[in-house]
């Protein structure tokens, strides 16, 4: 997967996971109800800062906030930008 979008300094561009579309026991969940994503990969990754080098890197599988980063269409494609301290993990 390739985008042409660098971000800057300590910046990630995500792919958020799709939302669930049925419950455990499954039951579909419509689309006024379905949790926004929480995971997702990293596509693109910026340099990081000079005294802070990233830590994840592109392809790495993320959680994050639930209300983590600023949503962008790009080539139709929904991504987050976000900077990477608003990932809590890799999963």
């Amino acid at each position: 997967m390739s985008v042409n979008v660098k971000p800057l300094a300590d910046r990630v561009l995500v792919e958020a996971s799709p939302a669930e579309e049925k419950t455990a026991f499954g039951i579909i969940i419509p689309d006024t109800a379905k949790e926004k994503p929480q995971k997702g990969t990293i596509v693109a990754v910026g340099p990081g800062k000079v005294d802070e080098p990233l830590t994840v890197k592109v392809g790495d599988s993320v959680l994050y906030g639930k209300y983590s980063g600023t949503e962008l269409s790009i080539e139709g494609k929904e991504y987050l930008i976000m900077r990477e301290s608003d990932i809590y993990a890799i999963v």
